[in-house]
């Protein structure tokens, strides 16, 4: 069986079509069709069942899936250990929730580019879980812990979320203790675009539904710099914000942790493990830093 008609099979698998797997490897859709012709016909068994919203893998495509990737990976480790052991290089995509990629990772990420100047870094963050089966990265931050899949799970970094409001608006609606905040309007996700219950930081501290609500941390937190309410904030973000204060802070601070995700095949890039522990490292000490001066 021939690897590069493998490494088509995967990316047609990923795209769920002909002409995102050519764009991807940057061959035209043709040239796809044909090759994964040839691996059905290598096969005996059909590995797509073609319809109007793409290419989906039948029974005999999904069995082969784990094979094909146990097979990227050992391309990839392959070509990872004629590389030597200088700094980093190539490409890294890591998937990251928004709050995460905006206030806590740009300066983490910004020092190890630094350090490694052959390395490119493509940061997507998305208000949703990614899906590294589909290569939408080569590794993602989740607020939970996954409890199912072929991955690789470390802790990335614990953190903090206080409530907080503008300084003008507090002043202006002074709150004594928790009895008083169902009487303000609060700032917060969209309740049905809560992708991970570790979110659900209203329902956990009894207020009442958002007012202003959006699925972007980034939104929420103008919100509040504009005076909109009261909502619940990252402190590795308050820094970003020094419009905002905490609001009772003796009674309410969340705890939750960061998780680094990596497909279980990727243990053996040695590029990518060497690249998650200077994730690890850089991650921590960049939270104890921006907590401090919160």
């Amino acid at each position: 069986m021939d690897w590069d008609d493998l490494r088509v099979f995967l990316a047609v698998a990923r795209s769920e079509s002909l002409s995102g797997a050519g764009r991807g490897l940057k061959i035209d859709p043709a040239t796809v069709g044909r090759r994964i012709s040839r691996l059905e016909d290598a096969v005996g068994a059909a590995l797509f069942a073609k319809s109007p919203q793409g290419y989906a893998l039948t029974e005999a495509g999904a069995r082969l899936i784990p094979h094909a990737e146990r097979a990227e990976g050992a391309a990839l480790a392959a070509r990872e250990s004629l590389s030597g052991p200088e700094g980093l290089t190539g490409l890294i995509r890591l998937g990251a929730p928004d709050g995460c990629a905006n206030y806590l990772l740009p300066g983490v990420l910004a020092r190890i580019c630094d350090a490694n100047p052959g390395l490119e870094i493509q940061l997507v963050a998305l208000p949703r879980v990614f899906n590294l089966s589909k290569r939408e990265a080569d590794m993602a931050i989740a607020v939970s812990r996954p409890e199912a899949g072929r991955l690789t799970v470390q802790k990335l970094t614990d953190y903090h979320l206080s409530l907080a409001s503008s300084r003008d608006w507090l002043a202006a609606h002074p709150i004594s203790g928790p009895q008083d905040l169902r009487a303000h309007p609060f700032v917060g996700y969209i309740p049905d675009m809560i992708f991970d219950k570790e979110l659900d930081y209203l329902a956990e501290i009894g207020a009442p539904p958002a007012r202003l609500a959006s699925n972007s941390v980034s939104v929420q937190l103008n919100f509040l710099r504009r005076g909109a309410g009261i909502g619940v904030v990252h402190d590795f973000a308050l820094s970003a914000a020094p419009e905002l204060v905490r609001v009772l802070p003796d009674h309410i601070r969340l705890t939750r942790s960061f998780w680094l995700i990596r497909h279980a095949d990727d243990t053996r890039v040695a590029r990518l493990g060497r690249f998650a522990d200077l994730l690890l490292r850089e991650a921590r000490a960049e939270m104890v830093y921006l907590e401090s001066i919160a």
